[in-house]
């Protein structure tokens, strides 16, 4: 997958597309929240091992990183770093399919689910 036209590079390494930061945005305004950042992180489970957990988060642990993309903020915590470097969250709105997707060059393998990999 061609990641077009970045609003930034993130020092985590994690990339939001603009449709995926549009998203966001979106959502946070329906909600009226300007205070929360989306937050990617892995976590043990799924039928390949590891899942991603993708959510809006108001807290800040220590070690998180966080980069901005069109005033959207994604934070990654740092046991997480080392599985997503390089990895590309993505908004899908099609007729086949509409939400997230991370398409992760970490990965070694993923379900068919698309939830979890290894």
């Amino acid at each position: 997958m061609t990641v077009q036209n970045e609003t930034s590079t993130a020092a985590h390494g994690v990339i939001l597309t603009d449709a995926a930061a549009a998203k966001a945005k979106s959502l946070l305004d329906q909600e009226g929240r300007d205070d929360l950042a989306l937050r990617i992180a892995v976590q043990p489970g799924g039928c390949s091992g590891l899942r991603y957990n993708l959510f809006f988060d108001d807290r800040s642990l220590d070690g998180d990183a966080t980069a901005e993309f069109a005033g959207v903020k994604l934070t990654v915590d740092r046991m997480s770093l080392p599985y997503l470097d390089g990895a590309s969250i993505d908004f899908v709105d099609s007729i086949e399919k509409q939400g997230f997707t991370i398409e992760n060059p970490n990965a070694g393998g993923s379900c068919s689910c698309g939830d979890s990999f290894n």
